[in-house]
């Protein structure tokens, strides 16, 4: 196939209720949609990137700066014959996962779409249906936290993750299991601690807890390592694995002992593939975590999630979690029994709405060979 046209979409989505992390606090999701054509037939990808460096240093603004300046030039009008050529394509572009993986994956969309399978079988998925957690941000009190854990389990969510930060971290963790004893429980840092802080994750030990998610810094493995040496609850790495290379070397360190892939971190599927692949061989379980995708990055991100080592609930919660109306038909939902299921339809398997992201968008641009 031949990418004969590119399209790009700043949309900006508000979200139901805030969502707090030890970043921030976030009220409106803006990303950048990607469509590319071929042959009659197109594909869709979603650029996660925020508005501002908190998660990572890309932001929507230098995504779509790559994107138009560099991405375009070097594949439009190039003939890919199968979308892992598109790495190859991009290589000479140093970092800028984002916006690479937005464009990269709409080229898997479209792919599997000219070979009339649904993305999830191109990609080796093996499930019908997925495992789906819950992430909740932190929250003004307790009482909210504790009455939005009993809503979500409540709507049969598998897996309740919460954010913590210094301040807000073991006693939230406490109340939570004298009044959840037995529920699958994980919290997530985002890089909200150091090694000075190692007597008080240890104090999370205590708790019976699926993993503590990136506690240190998002360029660290070394203390990592030396932190899970000292506990029993696994450590899983989520902005310190960016590349497939940077995931051999923290289990090489030891520095973790599950794996959260998020396709646009590293950089798109084939990315994730390989450290889907390496985590495999390594007996080391992964999940795949969430951005506040749109349905667009939701879809791609369900096909990542029937992969064969996705051993855990994943952060990809039904499109009503986040946005009153979502983008694509029909929205995701969660089950009375905590799974997604899976689109059958080709491609991502759900109908993007042309019109709602035309209604939506604040800039576009087009490119055609």
């Amino acid at each position: 196939m031949m990418v004969e046209e590119l399209s790009l979409y700043l949309i900006s989505m508000k979200l139901i209720r805030p969502f707090v992390t030890s970043f921030g606090k976030t009220l409106e999701r803006p990303c950048i949609l990607v469509r590319v054509k071929s042959n009659g037939e197109e594909g869709w990808g979603e650029v996660v990137a925020e508005s501002g460096p908190w998660y990572s240093y890309e932001t929507t603004y230098t995504a779509w700066y790559i994107i138009t300046e560099f991405v375009v030039p070097f594949i439009l009008g190039k003939e890919v014959n199968d979308p892992r050529d598109i790495n190859k394509l991009l290589s000479p572009i140093r970092g800028h996962n984002m916006a690479k993986a937005g464009v990269e994956m709409a080229i898997w969309d479209l792919y599997a779409r000219l070979q009339g399978k649904p993305l999830f079988e191109v990609l080796g998925g093996v499930r019908k249906e997925i495992e789906s957690g819950v992430s909740i941000g932190i929250q003004k009190s307790v009482k909210e936290l504790l009455n939005l854990i009993d809503n979500y389990l409540a709507q049969g969510y598998k897996r309740i993750k919460v954010k913590i930060k210094p301040g807000w971290d073991v006693d939230i963790i406490r109340t939570i299991r004298k009044e959840y004893p037995d529920i699958p429980l994980q919290v997530d840092a985002n890089a909200a601690y150091t090694i000075r802080d190692v007597n008080m994750l240890r104090e999370l030990d205590k708790y019976s807890l699926l993993m503590i998610e990136q506690p240190f810094s998002y360029d660290d493995l070394v203390d990592h390592a030396t932190l899970q040496r000292m506990l029993k609850t696994p450590i899983c790495l989520d902005e310190s694995i960016s590349s497939p290379s940077m995931a051999r070397s923290a289990l090489a360190l030891g520095s973790c002992k599950v794996i959260n892939i998020k396709p646009g971190r590293v950089g798109g599927h084939l990315s994730s593939l390989t450290i889907h692949d390496i985590c495999l061989n390594k007996g080391v379980p992964c999940w795949i975590g969430g951005m506040l995708e749109t349905g667009v990055g939701r879809a791609h991100n369900v096909a990542l999630a029937t992969l064969p080592n996705i051993k855990y609930p994943n952060d990809i919660s039904g499109s009503d979690r986040y946005y009153e109306k979502d983008i694509v038909e029909p929205p995701f939902k969660v089950s009375k029994h905590g799974t997604i299921s899976v689109p059958k339809g080709i491609g991502i398997g759900v109908e993007v709405l042309i019109d709602d992201i035309n209604r939506l968008s604040m800039k576009q641009a087009n490119f055609k060979m």
